[in-house]
């Protein structure tokens, strides 16, 4: 497609990160393990064992790990909204865009 229009308007890290999302289903609150594909401060592309939906509200803890910071591990956590699911394998991709975010003190 030579003629597509790059619609991000920030730039996206591919980075292989363990995440933990929390998300209600039928009045239920769950908890599921992913891991991220890449991330840019406005969203995330994510995979996981299923469950989501598009539309669906998201939380998460992203943690940058200190190869990454330079300094110790950074714990950022995250207000998102799924965009998209694609199916995999044996998971699904998750695309989210992410309308809040805060950085959570650091552990001692």
């Amino acid at each position: 497609m030579d003629n597509a229009v790059e619609r991000r308007a920030a730039r996206r890290f591919s980075m292989m990160l363990p995440l933990k999302v929390r998300f209600s289903k039928d009045d239920n609150l769950l908890e599921k393990q992913g891991e991220t594909r890449d991330v840019s401060f406005r969203g995330l592309y994510f995979t996981t064992d299923g469950g989501l939906e598009a539309g669906a509200s998201i939380e998460f803890v992203l943690t940058l790990p200190q190869q990454i910071t330079l300094a110790g591990d950074v714990h950022i956590r995250c207000y998102a909204r799924v965009l998209r699911v694609e199916p995999q394998d044996k998971n699904r991709g998750i695309a989210a865009r992410i309308d809040r975010y805060e950085f959570l003190p650091a552990t001692t």
